[in-house]
């Protein structure tokens, strides 16, 4: 807690972000084709260095543990400055509930973020953050999907990640957020979320890698 003047109080949370990460051979299936096949995983680790950076880069986060059984993102997440968790192997559910529960555990405040938001702002998950007050989600730019569960020190983070899990995480009791978060609540699914983000303004290595492949020009890059 943070005293501010003479009366004035002001709660500052420290959070401790979880984000699973398959073997980068299996990731993103669906957007498989928007780049050539053999550059496939190379993207699905740019977009997760992005989201990595833009966490790490929020003020109310105290730490970012990345769950992953793949060697080449538990290297690169951990020269950004993540902790690396074993996937317990159950699951995308799973994958989060350990992290979340066990490896930070349960007195911290908690939120798990999908690893598929390279125009991620630093700014956007703080406000978002900052509006937690109980159990409570960001659904995705469709409004079907979530993007972020985030859970107070007590309480198990129960994630209903799947199809429509905004409506299950919804019917399950936690609070549905929204605001002015396109980078947030803009994960990439399909080539067409993809050019989305290039025009919200993707982070910078999934910027260099679509220039690389001569797929843009140029993008409005984030951090």
């Amino acid at each position: 807690m943070e005293v501010v003047g003479q009366t004035d109080l002001v709660v500052v949370r420290k959070w401790t972000v979880v984000i699973p990460v398959k073997r980068l051979g299996s990731a993103k299936t669906r957007l498989r084709g928007a780049v050539p096949a053999d550059r496939h995983p190379e993207l699905a680790l740019a977009m997760v260095r992005d989201t990595v950076a833009a966490v790490l880069a929020t003020p109310s986060v105290a730490g970012l543990v990345v769950v992953t059984d793949d060697p080449a993102v538990a290297v690169a997440v951990r020269r950004l400055g993540a902790r690396v968790a074993p996937d317990p192997g159950d699951g995308l559910n799973g994958a989060m509930r350990h992290g979340a529960d066990e490896v930070a555990g349960l007195a911290t405040h908690r939120a798990v973020l999908t690893g598929d938001l390279p125009a991620l702002r630093p700014e956007q998950l703080d406000e978002a953050l900052g509006r937690v007050a109980g159990r409570a989600f960001v659904p995705d730019a469709a409004g079907t999907g979530t993007v972020l569960l985030a859970v107070p020190p007590g309480e198990p983070l129960r994630p209903l990640f799947g199809p429509h899990s905004a409506r299950a995480h919804a019917g399950s009791g936690a609070t549905a957020l929204t605001g002015d978060w396109p980078g947030l609540r803009q994960d990439v699914d399909t080539a067409a979320d993809l050019g989305t983000v290039l025009g919200l303004g993707a982070g910078r290595r999934t910027c260099e890698l679509l220039r690389d492949l001569g797929l843009t020009a140029a993008c409005t890059s984030a951090a």
